[in-house]
């Protein structure tokens, strides 16, 4: 499956793409730039992308899995515990989309604070 790179300047994420609606469409709208927001732990951020929500979006989400929040639109990705998460859980504002899964921790994403600028492009 294809590979897309978060790359937030001081650091770099790789993350692989599920087989799903809203990863062809966040593909298709890359490469693409934004300014990051945190809440807790998490990173999110507009993302020029409409889709739905699909049948299996969830707002508690195992860190690591990369999510389209429609609401947003926006990328989320949460590393930890959010201001509603219910004991160690990683839960999002309302249900996401899970599309893609990261390459390596994303606990290292504590270090990102909000205004940072995020690339996001496709890797071959």
């Amino acid at each position: 499956m294809a590979r897309i790179r978060f790359d937030f300047g001081t650091l770099k994420l790789d993350a692989e793409l599920l087989d799903t609606p809203t990863a062809k469409a966040v593909v298709a709208a890359l490469p693409l730039t934004s300014a990051v927001l945190t809440w807790g732990e998490e990173v999110y951020f507009d993302v020029p992308v409409d889709v739905p929500r699909e049948p299996d979006a969830r707002a508690v989400i195992t860190p690591g899995e990369i999510a389209y929040w429609p609401q947003g639109p926006a990328i989320a990705i949460g590393f930890g515990r959010t201001p509603i998460s219910k004991g160690d859980e990683t839960r999002l504002a309302s249900p996401c989309n899970v599309f893609a899964k990261a390459i390596g921790s994303v606990k290292v994403l504590s270090k990102i604070k909000t205004g940072v600028e995020v690339k996001v492009s496709k890797l071959n």
